[in-house]
């Protein structure tokens, strides 16, 4: 068959128009490929990470719920309480506030405070239960059935720390331990062993075993604040020998020993107010400070708290424990 000049032009002319036409669908194509992959569900978790862990641990509830965990072929828990202003974009602070001998979580909740303090400052507190009949604590040479059976109470408070953190944004800068009793043997010990993990510490009506005392070698200056009263029948304010043999050492030791230990000024200011005593031990090491409230004629008791019970002693209403010591927290980061 036979084209004409005028018939080859035409059929070029349509050939170029395809081609453009082809082309112009391809671009528009990868144009729409680009935004799709800019929106895809694989960009949009690259960018959560980019901006921290924190976005992908969600949103927890605000209140109350117990955790549970085997450390060391023991089943274990914990109470945990969020505040209603919990941000999971935000690191938050945590306070970890250990019970005394036979009492449990829920009892530390009642007597200190501690959940309404974080209600109304922003931070996270975990209540851990110890273990036996009597949940007790290994404070080393205290107490109960822990102390006898050696139990792990350091791992399992760095196996709660670590759970916490699974699911929450904590701020590891700002993880503080406080106890009462037997509670704070533990974190007399805590103090001496998880000193880099756990900014500052501030045990409630106990001290230290002499031997426990002379064993510690805290990784760094240690930030502690510490209450008591003097008319402390269970852990006395100047110390006692058991039948056993074993030495607990009074309270102005122990601070002033923490005191030696961190290089503060050998003497403390001192502020009276009605049964109240406050010292305060300054220009320390890296900063922190040692400070003691003693209550005359205190009771074994979690001071402007509530009563473990009648028997073991009434808390002065002169001074309230948890928002001082909430502040010293505050004032206390991990350097």
């Amino acid at each position: 068959m036979h084209l004409s000049a005028h018939s080859i032009s035409m059929a070029l002319s349509r050939l170029r128009l395809f081609l453009v036409s082809i082309f112009l669908l391809l671009l528009g194509c990868t144009r729409a490929t680009s935004v799709s992959v800019a929106e895809s569900p694989a960009a949009t978790l690259a960018g959560s990470e980019q901006s921290g862990a924190a976005a992908a641990l969600g949103t927890l509830e605000a209140g109350d719920s117990m955790h549970s965990l085997t450390f060391a072929g023991l089943p274990r828990e914990y109470l945990l309480h969020v505040p209603p202003d919990y941000d999971p974009a935000r690191p938050t602070p945590i306070v970890l506030v250990f019970h005394g001998i036979g009492l449990d979580a829920n009892e530390m909740v009642r007597i200190t405070g501690f959940s309404a303090q974080a209600d109304a400052s922003g931070f996270i507190v975990a209540y851990p239960n110890g273990t036996g009949d009597k949940k007790s604590w290994n404070g080393g040479m205290c107490c109960g059935e822990a102390a006898r059976n050696r139990t792990d109470d350091i791992g399992f408070v760095k196996a709660v720390i670590a759970d916490i953190a699974s699911f929450a944004n904590i701020d590891t800068t700002r993880i503080y331990a406080t106890g009462f009793s037997n509670g704070a043997f533990l974190v007399y010990r805590l103090a001496c062993e998880m000193a880099d993990q756990i900014a500052a510490f501030g045990p409630v009506g106990a001290t230290q075993a002499l031997k426990d005392e002379q064993a510690c070698q805290p990784a760094r200056p240690v930030p502690l604040i510490h209450f008591h009263g003097t008319a402390d029948k269970l852990n006395p304010y100047d110390g006692l020998t058991t039948g056993a043999g074993i030495e607990f050492v009074s309270v102005p030791h122990a601070i002033a020993h923490w005191a030696d230990l961190n290089g503060c000024s050998a003497t403390p200011s001192t502020t009276l107010s009605g049964q109240i005593i406050h010292e305060v031990y300054s220009l320390c090491k890296s900063g922190v400070s040692i400070e003691l409230y003693t209550v005359t004629d205190g009771e074994h008791a979690w001071p402007g708290g509530e009563a473990v019970s009648a028997q073991v002693g009434e808390p002065t209403i002169e001074i309230s424990t948890t928002p001082l010591m909430w502040d010293f927290f505050a004032a206390h980061p991990l350097p």
